[in-house]
């Protein structure tokens, strides 16, 4: 009876090691850090673990090879009676004995396997983080306890992965690769809603995205000239109610500075007529160059009192505009922008009318593209487009890639302003 009593305690601790094993391997390094930052202690513990797992899985070798050891001897005397008793039965012959010590092994091979390492294994995979904090002090202790074996076998170890060229600690480092990956499988699992999903995604486009996939260009730009009359400048406020507005000498090459439409409003509500008063004009314009990303443009507006940048390229041309709702608007998408305004319109299951300055990055989301060609020569569909043609495009141009049949809808001169983009359906 003590033989048995032995083999059951020897499989308990066999799954006491399996599961810690698992546990700390399988444990995740940011939801431990989250822990850690909670004031978990054990967290701390198993993170540092993780990073210096060297003496933990030597100490886990040699107790798992120790209990499979003991339990082979233990076990044939445990078992191997009983297993005698009940074959002599009905069987005396003279393979009595090895039948009876085979069926011993098959049974005892089978307990460890089921009870000492897939239930364990089975249950510490599904929560690795719980059970690793659970164990990670009793496996501290356990590796002290055999700590000149541990120190023996790691340093032979060590010096194997040396001479071998391979590293003696983990290295991990978070990518965006992987964070990537997380949020595909909470959107999958319904644990990340569809606009969470969207929003971080789009931040991490901040960084590819360049500023002119945000920009107003320049020929939608609407300012004011010196030369403006009162009606002119009363019209351009009508039917372009934006809170600041260039103010210019002769065309966007030649910037005096910006006004506040309330300046001219205030004019207009003393019964004055809506002129621009030289005193009212803010000569300090905010510059950014049209190489810089999403993410540099919005650290720049955090050090400029400026609602509103201009965009310059190389040859100190104004090329477009930018507000800071430019920015947010680029990665808050609809919880930003009023659904008039969107520029991706799903028609029906199978086709859309995206506006021609749609960041291609939101477009290749809308549709479920996972790459596009040349991927840095453009950054809206328009240019998608143009290069594709390797032309500007006239009305009806098209071409069908991935699946998907782009054609341009609208332009305004030689601007693409509307694409409409089918799924082809799949010929049989």
């Amino acid at each position: 009876m003590s033989d048995v009593l032995s083999i059951v305690l020897l499989i308990v601790a066999g799954a006491i090691f399996a599961m810690s094993e698992i546990s700390i391997a399988a444990a995740r390094k940011i939801k431990l850090r989250v822990m850690a930052d909670e004031g978990s202690l054990k967290a701390l513990e198993v993170i540092k673990l993780q990073q210096q797992p060297g003496n933990f899985f030597a100490m886990m070798q040699i107790a798992l090879n120790g209990i499979s050891i003991l339990g082979g001897i233990i076990g044939e005397q445990a078992l191997t009676p009983y297993i005698r008793q009940m074959i002599s039965l009905f069987y005396q012959g003279p393979l009595l004995s090895e039948i009876s010590f085979t069926l011993s092994f098959i049974c005892l091979t089978s307990l460890f396997i089921l009870f000492a390492d897939l239930l364990p294994k089975r249950l510490a995979i599904i929560m690795p983080e719980a059970v690793a904090l659970r164990i990670v002090s009793l496996m501290r202790w356990i590796t002290f306890l055999l700590m000149p074996a541990v120190f023996l076998f790691n340093g032979l170890t060590n010096i194997m992965l040396r001479l071998l060229n391979f590293p003696t600690e983990r290295t991990e480092l978070v990518t965006t690769e992987d964070i990537v990956a997380m949020m595909d499988a909470g959107a999958e699992d319904g644990s990340l809603q569809k606009q969470e999903y969207q929003l971080i995604g789009n931040v991490f486009d901040l960084e590819l995205r360049t500023i002119g996939s945000a920009m107003t260009p320049r020929d939608q730009i609407i300012y004011f000239d010196l030369d403006d009359s009162s009606d002119d400048i009363s019209q351009k406020i009508i039917e372009q109610p934006h809170n600041d507005f260039l103010v210019c000498d002769g065309g966007l090459d030649k910037i005096q500075g910006s006004i506040e439409s309330k300046e001219i409003l205030r004019l207009v509500l003393k019964g004055e007529l809506a002129q621009i008063n030289p005193t009212q004009i803010d000569k300090d314009i905010f510059y950014l160059p049209e190489t810089l990303t999403l993410s540099e443009a919005l650290n720049a507006f955090k050090v400029a009192t400026q609602p509103f940048a201009v965009i310059v390229n190389e040859y100190a041309t104004v090329v477009g505009i930018v507000t800071v709702k430019d920015l947010l608007s680029s990665f808050m998408g609809e919880l930003i922008t009023p659904q008039d305004e969107e520029q991706i319109v799903q028609r029906d299951e199978a086709s859309w009318l995206i506006e021609g300055l749609t960041p291609i990055n939101d477009v290749m989301r809308s549709l479920d593209i996972e790459d596009l060609p040349e991927r840095n020569q453009y950054e809206t569909i328009a240019g998608f487009m143009i290069y594709i043609l390797k032309r500007l495009p006239k009305r009806t141009d098209n071409f069908i890639h991935q699946g998907y049949k782009f054609e341009v809808l609208d332009l305004e001169g030689v601007r693409v302003e509307q694409v409409l983009v089918t799924k082809m359906k799949v010929k049989n």
